[in-house]
């Protein structure tokens, strides 16, 4: 199969919380760990304010290593973080069914399940990356990691507490809990992404 038109496709899921917050995207295989940053975040519904990591076997026989946006300052000992730019997601994933860890957001700590459930041919006239599927909505930014989800879940779910509210406009009219149109997923091109967080450092 010509490399050029295969289509790794990918399950997400957010560890900790029930029930499940999940995506099903797919995505080129020509794509590195930056560029499956990008489409993860996109299709979750974060709005990537905070640094990542992926820790995943890379075929090098290495052993797990942590890949996403290299410290210049690491204190000495502290492990290497392997530029995502640099890594083809094909050599974290060789096997269906495959997992790695995915986190988002050091202080709040969202830990993901990355699961490589399928490899594809490109459909023609279909763009990619593509959210094939998924449920509820992403958790707001900066609520505190699950335990601060779970309040915001108990708040809004009671009109009566003296929170919900505030609760309310904090987290927008628009936000369900349980509301998730895969249809409504927009993704950014990555090497824009990474020209805006990186220019001119």
């Amino acid at each position: 199969m010509n490399k050029s038109r295969r289509i790794y496709q990918f399950r997400i899921q957010l560890k900790e919380i029930k029930p499940a917050i999940w995506r099903r995207i797919q995505v080129p295989e020509s794509y590195t760990m930056w560029d499956l940053h990008v489409a993860i975040q996109d299709s979750m519904g974060w709005l990537d304010y905070h640094l990542h990591m992926f820790k995943a076997a890379l075929d090098d026989e290495s052993g797990i290593r942590e890949i996403g946006i290299p410290d210049a300052d690491r204190f000495v000992g502290d492990p290497e973080i392997l530029p995502g730019w640099d890594i083809p997601i094909t050599e974290c994933f060789q096997e269906l069914g495959e997992t790695i860890e995915y986190e988002y957001d050091f202080g709040d700590g969202w830990q993901h399940e990355i699961m490589l459930e399928g490899v594809l041919i490109k459909e023609k006239r279909v763009k990619y990356p593509k959210c094939i599927d998924g449920k509820r909505a992403c958790p707001p930014e900066d609520c505190g990691g699950v335990p601060g989800y779970y309040n915001v879940v108990e708040v809004l779910g009671d009109k009566n507490h003296e929170e919900h509210q505030s609760m309310r406009t904090w987290v927008g009219e628009e936000y369900s809990l349980n509301k998730f149109d895969c249809r409504k997923v927009k993704f950014d091109n990555p090497d824009k992404r990474w020209e805006i967080a990186f220019r001119g450092q």
